[in-house]
C-alpha cells in the first residue's frame, strides 16, 4: 500500500476556491493559473470531487495554464438538495454557466468517469467551443459500462435503504476494488470525507441515474466523441474493471487518430489514473494541454 498521500488536505483544497449561486443552487468553484493562461477546464467522477485534481493542478499552473475546477451539483462542496431530480443536462448546463461566470470562452476540456458524460454533452451542445479533449477512465460507450456491485445495489430498487448504511470503511471497499495501484488510507479518508459531506452519499441512488441517461442519448454522445474534429487524447488505466481495457480497444478501433496514453505499469493503473499515477498523468497531459 502507498504510504505517502497525494492529495493535499481538503480543507486547503476548498480554501482555494468558492461557492457561487447556479440555478438557485450554490457550486464550488477553483481557478488556479495565471489569468491570462489558456483555459482549461477538468471536470470529477462519481462519487467524488474535484479535489480528485488537486495532485495534477500544480504541474498545470507551472505550465501557464488557467484551470478552472468545479464540483458537480450533488457532489463535493456543491449544494447536495435532497429531493433533486440530478442529471447529466443539467451539470453540462451548470458547466456553462460557470464558464460565463469565470469569463471563460473556449477552452480545453479534462474529464473523468461521470465526468465523461457531461464532456460529451458539451461537445454535442458546441464542438467549437472545445479547443481539445483529454479523456480518463470513464464510460464512453455505455454497453461497455461494467458497474460494481455496489453501485449496482444502489442504482436498484433497494438504493434508498442501502445508501445510508455506507460507511468510510465500506466506501474505501468499493474504491480499491476499482483501482490498480492502492491509495494510502489517508488519501481514502480525504476521498469520503468529500464524498458524504452534507449527507452526500446518501444521494448516490439519485446520481446514479446517470446510467440511464447514457444509455437514452447514447448515439449523440457516442457520435460526438468520435465526430469532434480537434485534437484528442486518453489517458487510460487498463486495470480499471469498469472501464478499462475493455474500453480502450473500441477507443483504439472508433477514434484513432486520437493519441492514447496506456498506463500499462506494471502494475498497471485502475480507474483513477491521476490518483494513481499523477505523474504520468500530469506529464501526459501537460504535453497535450501546452499551448
Amino acid at each position: 500500500m502507498r504510504s505517502t498521500p497525494v492529495l493535499p488536505p481538503l480543507e486547503q483544497w476548498v480554501r482555494g476556491g468558492t461557492r457561487v449561486p447556479v440555478g438557485g443552487h450554490e457550486v464550488f468553484v477553483r481557478q488556479d493559473g495565471p489569468a491570462d493562461g489558456a483555459p482549461v477546464t477538468l471536470l470529477h467522477g462519481f462519487p467524488t470531487s474535484s479535489h480528485d485534481w488537486a495532485p495534477v493542478v500544480p504541474a498545470f499552473t507551472a505550465a501557464g495554464l488557467r484551470v478552472t475546477t468545479l464540483d458537480f451539483l450533488g457532489f463535493g462542496e456543491s449544494d447536495k438538495p435532497r429531493r433533486h431530480r440530478y442529471s447529466l443536462l443539467d451539470q453540462a448546463t451548470l458547466v456553462e454557466e460557470v464558464w460565463r461566470r469565470c469569463g471563460t470562452g473556449r477552452t480545453a476540456l479534462v474529464a473523468h468517469d461521470y465526468g465523461v458524460s457531461v464532456g460529451q454533452e458539451l461537445l454535442a451542445r458546441d464542438p467549437s467551443r472545445v479547443t481539445r479533449m483529454a479523456w480518463l477512465n470513464g464510460g464512453l460507450y455505455p454497453d461497455l459500462h461494467r458497474p460494481v456491485v455496489t453501485q449496482r445495489l444502489l442504482h436498484g430498487p433497494l438504493g434508498p435503504l442501502v445508501a445510508p448504511l455506507t460507511t468510510r470503511r465500506r466506501f474505501g471497499a468499493a474504491l480499491r476494488g476499482v483501482l490498480g495501484r492502492e491509495l494510502c488510507d489517508a488519501d481514502v479518508r480525504q476521498l469520503w470525507e468529500a464524498a458524504s459531506r452534507a449527507g452526500g452519499h446518501r444521494r448516490a441512488p439519485r446520481l446514479l441515474r446517470y446510467i440511464d441517461e447514457r444509455r437514452r442519448h447514447a448515439g449523440r454522445w457516442t457520435a460526438a466523441l468520435e465526430e469532434y474534429p480537434g485534437p484528442a487524447l486518453f489517458v487510460w488505466g487498463p486495470a480499471d474493471p469498469v472501464s478499462g481495457a475493455h474500453v480502450l480497444a473500441r477507443i483504439r478501433t472508433r477514434v484513432p487518430r486520437a493519441r492514447v496514453v496506456e498506463l500499462a505499469g506494471p502494475p498497471a493503473v485502475g480507474h483513477y489514473p491521476q490518483l494513481e499515477d499523477p505523474s504520468a498523468v500530469a506529464a501526459a497531459l501537460g504535453s497535450f494541454l501546452a499551448p
